[in-house]
């Protein structure tokens, strides 16, 4: 079953913990992934941009409207994800509890709805 981990950090707490242990953690994350991959779990993964150079689009009444930043003023925002393929739940909490981002925010996981039609990579 694929699932994605939605990856929430809190950037004030990264920032306390400083420079070298937000270096450490992107190495700790980039190991995970390799790990995964080597063991046939990996499916993608990626950090995101600041959320300062987010917009948000909306279409209300036909119209759109393009703001900028993240919908929610929050302490924790998305930073990246990973989607992967595991047996089961309890496989993708392990994973998510292995990713240093959940000492610094939290990751959400869902499970991947799969729609018949959709193209596949």
């Amino acid at each position: 079953m694929r699932y994605m981990l939605l990856c929430y950090d809190n950037e004030q707490a990264w920032k306390q913990a400083g420079a070298a242990a937000l270096e450490d953690g992107m190495k700790e994350a980039i190991a995970l992934t390799h790990d995964l991959d080597a063991k046939g779990q990996y499916v993608a993964a990626a950090p995101l941009q600041p959320p300062n150079t987010a917009v948000s689009v909306r279409v209300r009444n036909g119209k759109q409207s393009v703001t900028d930043g993240p919908f929610a003023e929050t302490r924790e925002v998305l930073g990246g994800y990973y989607i992967v393929d595991v047996a089961n739940l309890d496989e993708a909490i392990q994973i998510a509890e292995r990713h240093p981002g959940a000492r610094y925010g939290a990751v959400e996981i869902r499970p991947i709805l799969e729609l018949p039609g959709l193209p596949k990579k």
